[in-house]
């Protein structure tokens, strides 16, 4: 399994890295994992990125987020249908609609009826289209701020409507209750069980030097985007060996301190069709009958120069990752390995 398990994954990676600067794939099938990569850092020591390249993960920062939630919640820190308002500071207005206030729930599985972006920050992306990091002005101040002028598009928990402010609220929120900073709160309750020790949101001096440069779509070298108060929504960096450990702890129930949270985060569930819904940070669909009816559990992510994919099945014991470092999505590629490996390995002995 593990010679074909490989070349499935660094078929992948070549493919990808025809239209990405470099990238790095892992794909598991119950107990084999082989991760493999193809191009360039582009960083200025150049090489193949690896296992350990440190890339930013954008939105497949919202997974983690979920996680901490469902894992105070758990331990009774917090409720998930507690409202948002009870964990910001006294006097911030959050806005309602029909009567009913944002919950915590609602917030990671993007049916508060937030907007996708922070007040004021499209008109800032049209006057300032060169700007480098357009979240970068994302403080708790003004999120707050802007939070107070923003109109709900919809009754809290009735449709689903993505919102990277919602889910930057959810992480800013939890770490306030915490009594902590975003990275750390993730540190503690999801890094540190499960031995991640290079997801994080400030990259220091040692790491920088395994750190991918980041790409536009037209291959020019980006500045890095720091998120700001708004990290709960994209603002981690990680490595493939790193996210093996975090998605294998989804196939595998994890450990026993995460388990409960595990379980719940997967329990909560809107739908958004017949064949598609959200639990708690993450993505979920099933495909039809004539493409084999798996259940795919998944989450994107890009930023200025990065793109990301995150995918499992747990009833097939299957997964993959894709990492880039460029502005171009990999998850075409990655869904198509993600359909093989269920095929394929469902029912094969390790």
């Amino acid at each position: 399994m593990a010679q074909e398990l490989a070349t499935l994954a660094q078929e992948t990676a070549d493919r990808l890295a025809g239209k990405h600067v470099g990238v790095v794939v892992a794909a598991l099938a119950q107990d084999a994992v082989e991760i493999r990569g193809a191009g360039l850092t582009g960083a200025a020591q150049g090489g193949a990125p690896g296992p350990d390249t440190l890339f930013e993960i954008g939105s497949v920062t919202k997974p983690f987020t979920a996680l901490a939630l469902a894992r105070l919640a758990s331990a009774g820190t917090v409720g998930l249908d507690e409202p948002l308002a009870d964990l910001l500071p006294d006097g911030t207005v959050v806005p309602t609609r029909d009567g009913s206030p944002i919950t915590l729930r609602q917030l990671a599985t993007h049916t508060s009826g937030l907007p996708r972006l922070p007040r004021g920050m499209l008109l800032q992306a049209l006057l300032r289209p060169s700007k480098p990091d357009p979240y970068a002005d994302c403080t708790a101040e003004a999120l707050l701020s802007g939070l107070a002028r923003t109109r709900l598009g919809a009754t809290p928990g009735k449709r689903f409507r993505y919102s990277n402010l919602g889910a930057g609220l959810l992480g800013l929120a939890l770490a306030r209750r915490a009594g902590t900073e975003y990275e750390a709160l993730i540190t503690r309750e999801i890094c540190a069980p499960l031995g991640m020790a290079d997801t994080l949101v400030t990259v220091d001096a040692g790491r920088a030097e395994r750190s991918a440069q980041g790409r536009s779509g037209r291959g020019r070298p980006v500045a890095p985007w720091h998120l700001a108060d708004l990290a709960g929504a994209g603002g981690l960096h990680s490595t493939a060996t790193d996210l093996v450990a975090f998605v294998r702890a989804q196939l595998d129930g994890g450990p026993p301190e995460l388990a409960e949270a595990i379980r719940l985060s997967r329990s909560v569930e809107h739908r958004k069709s017949p064949f598609a819904w959200v639990h708690l940070g993450w993505m979920a669909h099933r495909l039809h009958p004539r493409q084999g009816a798996h259940l795919q559990i998944w989450h994107n992510g890009g930023t200025g120069g990065f793109s990301s994919f995150v995918g499992f099945d747990p009833e097939k014991g299957v997964a993959v990752i894709a990492l880039g470092n460029a502005q171009r999505p990999v998850d075409r590629p990655a869904f198509d390995l993600l359909r093989t490996l269920q095929t394929r390995y469902a029912d094969k002995p390790a």
